[in-house]
């Protein structure tokens, strides 16, 4: 069998302003239903120490495959696409595969 590699997802959003809360709710549910998921290893929410409206996600999936699950799932299309994409000046999603140590 082929060896898959990680792949992590770093996730930048400059929030709406006034917007921050609402997301943050979206987003706790969005974590539990991602957690839930077969290829997801971890699923991390975070706030910007330099900007209050900046929140950075740091997601782990075992290979290419689990992200495009991920992005097919009904909490992706519904929440991320449909509701909380919209409450966002700017999105930038870098991914990556961690390096050997």
């Amino acid at each position: 069998m082929e060896n898959l590699k990680p792949i992590h997802v770093f996730a930048t959003w400059q929030v709406k302003e006034g917007q921050m809360e609402s997301i943050l709710n979206i987003l706790q549910t969005v974590r539990a239903e991602s957690i839930r998921e077969k290829g997801n290893l971890f699923y991390k929410i975070h706030r910007s120490n330099a900007d209050e409206n900046t929140i950075v996600l740091f997601e782990g999936y075992a290979d290419e495959a689990a992200i495009a699950e991920h992005r097919n799932t009904a909490h992706y299309q519904d929440l991320v696409i449909g509701k909380i994409i919209p409450l966002l000046e700017n999105r930038e999603v870098i991914l990556a595969t961690p390096v050997p140590e």
